[in-house]
């Protein structure tokens, strides 16, 4: 299916749309500026944020352009309307529960321990000042390819309504977001998370509307075709392939226990926790993240189930346009609708970038520069070199993009896994259990990691890879499940190294002693 774009009216309304959205940006980093005046402040907006931009803020780091753009479709192509369980399960397990489990221990624990980040949590939970070092690195690898990955599910979107070329939007998304980060910090983030959640909802809710009056689906009647073509709410078990993992009804799982569990351990969602007010703001918070991440991320998937009734084969260039081709294809469509779903990933894409940057620079500068090279820093002189960080950070991931690098892409499929999986273990159990120990922590991020390197080639073996680049590319298709792996083995990893390395400490203190 070609791309026909059918929008009517004036793109001038698009433009207007947009720069609006921009001018509000700009108003907000440069009104909350002063809530950055400290590092604290930068950092977490002094822990005083609010039930509301608390939720807002979840919700819009957890849902980002790669959602709307890409998993929406791709998922949805594959699975149907299947692909609302997926969405559901990031309302249930990745924001209900979680906030539930983790919101009121994480926010007292870190005050507790005047932590302002994960690899800061785990060097003074586990009083380990190498652990801080080994974990930031980690976690500022990894980061990168996920904002990278953001830029690019923009750039087609922006490009294709706006007329602006792939690289200008890239740049205006990275000189945006920089710029208000710089500014405003922490604070500024929650307050356009709020605004951007706002337009993310009701941007949601149009997208459905349209999707459903749009000719191709027809409303329940198109609901009863996918379910009669066999993509209803229930995919098959069987498996196209010899592979049971290929199934799917596994693919299904696979990706609502990575996505909806996954978030529970990713450091830019963790964060959010650290800064909430009051447990007034923590029992309003769970209640909002819970509605809004039903509305957004099951509206989303919804939207992406319906894909299949655009295109009834998979499309030979991949599935990552398919969402922007169907808005562009859709009659009912006008440059003023069109240019307002446009500032909906926009605004998807700013909050998850800026939580990321800020979870970068915060590693860097806290727990590398202060933590082991300049100890008895000035924090004045602190708060500038995490303020160029953030700026360095959203600067080289927008540069990646615009220079498409291949394995920088590649490796974002499993970012969100590798990160869950080498600190859900170490963090849970720090929260909760208190014979959890550095031995632990160490362990399940160096298993974590080995174990993805491992898994994707033996993936890749078994899926026909026969050369050093085919086994990668294949290896990586199932990062879903390998970072599912990569969670559960965190989770027994953890308290066995905690026990075992316990025990081989008392036994050589034991024997120097004697």
């Amino acid at each position: 299916m070609s791309t026909m774009i059918a929008v009517s009216g004036g793109r001038w309304s698009a433009y207007l749309i947009l720069a609006l959205f921009i001018a509000t940006m700009v108003a907000v980093s440069v009104i909350t500026s002063k809530r950055a005046s400290s590092l604290d402040g930068f950092l977490l907006g002094n822990r005083g944020i609010g039930g509301w931009m608390s939720a807002f803020g979840y919700g819009t780091t957890y849902f980002s352009a790669v959602v709307f753009i890409g998993y929406a479709g791709t998922f949805g192509m594959s699975l149907g309307l299947g692909a609302v369980w997926i969405g559901i399960g990031n309302a249930v397990v990745g924001s209900l529960i979680a906030w539930l489990v983790l919101a009121k221990r994480t926010r007292d624990m870190t005050q507790q321990l005047d932590a302002k980040t994960m690899p800061e949590f785990f060097e003074k939970r586990y009083d380990s000042k190498y652990l801080k070092l080994y974990s930031a690195i980690v976690i500022a690898f990894f980061i990168i390819p996920y904002c990278t990955s953001v830029y690019q599910g923009i750039g087609y979107i922006m490009e294709a309504v706006l007329g602006i070329p792939f690289i200008w939007s890239v740049v205006i998304m990275a000189v945006l977001v920089g710029a208000y980060l710089f500014v405003g910090g922490f604070f500024a983030n929650a307050v356009s998370n709020f605004i951007q959640g706002i337009i993310m909802l009701i941007g949601v809710v149009i997208m459905i509307i349209l999707m459903f009056k749009a000719p191709e689906v027809n409303g329940i009647e198109g609901i009863n075709k996918l379910i009669d073509s066999g993509y209803g709410f229930f995919p098959s078990a069987v498996s196209p392939t010899e592979h049971w993992f290929d199934a799917p009804a596994a693919q299904l799982i696979f990706n609502i226990l990575l996505t909806s569990v996954g978030i529970w351990a990713v450091p830019q969602s963790v964060q959010k926790f650290y800064a909430i007010k009051n447990d007034r703001a923590i029992t309003q918070g769970t209640v909002i993240s819970f509605l809004f991440a039903l509305l957004v991320g099951g509206g989303a998937y919804f939207n992406g189930s319906l894909a299949r009734l655009f295109y009834p084969e998979m499309p030979a260039e991949g599935t990552a346009n398919i969402i922007p081709n169907i808005l562009l294809s859709n009659s009912l469509m006008n440059y003023a609708v069109l240019g307002f779903i446009c500032v909906l990933v926009l605004s998807a894409s700013m909050s998850t970038l800026s939580s990321l940057a800020l979870v970068s620079a915060s590693s860097i500068g806290v727990d590398v520069y202060k933590g082991y090279i300049k100890k008895d820093g000035d924090e004045k002189k602190l708060k500038i070199l995490i303020r160029v960080l953030c700026f360095f950070f959203v600067a080289l991931s927008a540069v990646f993009a615009i220079l498409e690098v291949d394995a920088i892409v590649t490796l974002m499929s499993l970012s969100w896994g590798t990160l869950a999986g080498c600190f859900i273990g170490p963090y849970i159990y720090g929260l909760y259990w208190k014979k959890a120990n550095k031995y632990g922590t160490y362990a399940s991020i160096t298993a974590c990691l080995l174990i993805t390197i491992i898994l994707i080639f033996v993936f890749g073996d078994i899926t026909g890879g026969d050369t050093f680049i085919s086994l990668l590319k294949l290896g990586i298709k199932k990062s879903p499940m390998i970072g599912v792996f990569c969670m559960g083995s965190s989770l027994i990893i953890t308290p066995v190294a905690s026990i075992v390395g316990e025990k081989i400490e008392a036994l050589v203190k034991a024997k120097k002693v004697a």
